[in-house]
């Protein structure tokens, strides 16, 4: 099973995390993690950011996803209002085993989908065994 670290140990110091310098809220989006035999599948809710508006990076084997919210057009009297505007932040750590040249990403309905890929020496395979 490949490795994803988002959440350090109980005990351990927190990682730093980036500073904003844009004015506003930083959300971390809520994220599942699918694992097959052939990749790892990050699905994140980013709702309000457009696929022109990601910046997902791999550097030094981590993940960073920033998803820029435009700000809503016009001056509407709001009646009532419950989604608050901001970006969305989040880092992971990536094993190895991932091929980082393959990453890919799509971003549909509010939803990031990244495909990690594993390395070919990281995929199970099927040894077949002969009789004597």
């Amino acid at each position: 099973m490949a490795n994803i670290v988002n959440t350090p140990a109980k005990g351990r110091a927190q990682p730093a995390r980036s500073e904003v310098t844009r004015g506003g809220f930083c959300f971390t989006p809520r994220v599942d993690i699918v694992e097959t035999d052939t990749e790892l599948t990050l699905y994140a809710e980013v709702p309000g950011v457009r696929p022109e508006d990601v910046d997902l990076r791999y550097e030094n084997g981590e993940l960073l996803l920033h998803g820029r919210v435009q700000p809503r057009s016009g001056q509407r009297s709001m009646l009532l209002q419950e989604y608050e505007e901001g970006d969305f932040y989040r880092a992971f750590t990536i094993h190895e085993t991932i091929d980082s040249g393959g990453i890919s990403a799509e971003c549909k309905n509010g939803v990031l989908a990244v495909h990690l890929p594993k390395a070919e020496a990281a995929r199970p395979r099927r040894i077949s065994v002969r009789g004597a």
